[in-house]
Parts: C-alpha cells; structure tokens; sequence
C-alpha cells in the first residue's frame, strides 16, 4: 500500500479560539465540500465532537454512492484534531488538522495520509487530482465563511 501525503495552509483573519468552532460542528463540512459530491452528515444533530467520536456521511464518487465513517482519533480544541476513515473509499485516510495563531489570525493545516486502491496510473490521473479540487473549494469556502485571507498549498506524493 502506497501512501501520499497532500498538506494545504490557509491563514484566517481569526484567532484560533474563534475558528475552531466552526470545525468543530461536524455539519459544517457539507457547507465546504463541492457540491458535485452530494455529500451529507448521517449521524444525527448534535454530534457532540471529542476523542472517540464515531461520524457517518455519505456521497457520491464519479456517480457511485460511497458511505463513510471516520473516527475523532485526537481532540485537543482550540488547536487540534484528527479524523481517521474507518469505512469508505480509501485504503487509509488520516487527517490531521491544526490551528496556529499567526500573525493575528489563525494558520489552518490539513495534512492528510492517505492511500487509495488502484496503484499509481490511478492515483495520478484520478484520486490526486479529485482530493486536490476537493480541498481547493475547501478553502475557497472557508475563505468566504471565515474572513478573507492569503491561502497556500504544497504537496508531496
């Protein structure tokens, strides 16, 4: 099993303790997935988010409906946490979000670990290129909802 890692930054004109409460509702993810994905939380409002939280959604991937489970597996608020896919479309997905107070603001980090079935062609041609659109309306959402700020990413296979 072959793993990436893709690694984006966003600053938010935010400290920390403000921005991490919107991560911090589980349903706000369906206001900074692409649309195209159709994707929806199922397991019910309230989701009291910590260590240990178990999260259902689904979507649709290329058209083919997908369920997902991820697992809170760390819950340091304001400045961090981690989901891990117990269930889903990946071989492995581990996503580590961090919030830094920077320059007035808040640096947000995702790195996420992941492997996908499909070997290499796959990877590169479908799965790197769908993962990177994904988390590129992430941030342009994010942006909108939080406050205009300077945006990067970098990325290592």
């Amino acid at each position: 099993m072959t793993e990436h890692l893709l690694q984006t930054t966003l600053w938010l004109p935010r400290r920390p303790e403000e921005v991490f409460p919107f991560f911090s509702d589980a349903l706000n993810l369906e206001a900074i997935t692409p649309p195209w994905l159709h994707f929806k939380v199922l397991t019910p409002a309230p989701i009291q988010m910590a260590k240990g939280t178990l999260i259902d959604y689904k979507l649709r991937l290329r058209g083919m409906p997908i369920r997902w489970r991820t697992l809170i597996s760390a819950w340091e608020p304001p400045f961090m946490f981690v989901d891990e896919q117990l269930k889903g479309p990946y071989n492995k997905w581990h996503h580590t979000h961090t919030f830094e107070a920077k320059d007035g603001g808040t640096l947000c980090t995702d790195k996420v670990v992941y492997a996908a079935p499909g070997g290499r062609p796959v990877h590169s041609l479908f799965v790197r290129p769908q993962i990177e659109k994904i988390f590129e309306y992430r941030q342009e959402q994010l942006l909108k909802l939080l406050g205009a700020g300077r945006l990067s990413a970098q990325a290592a296979a």
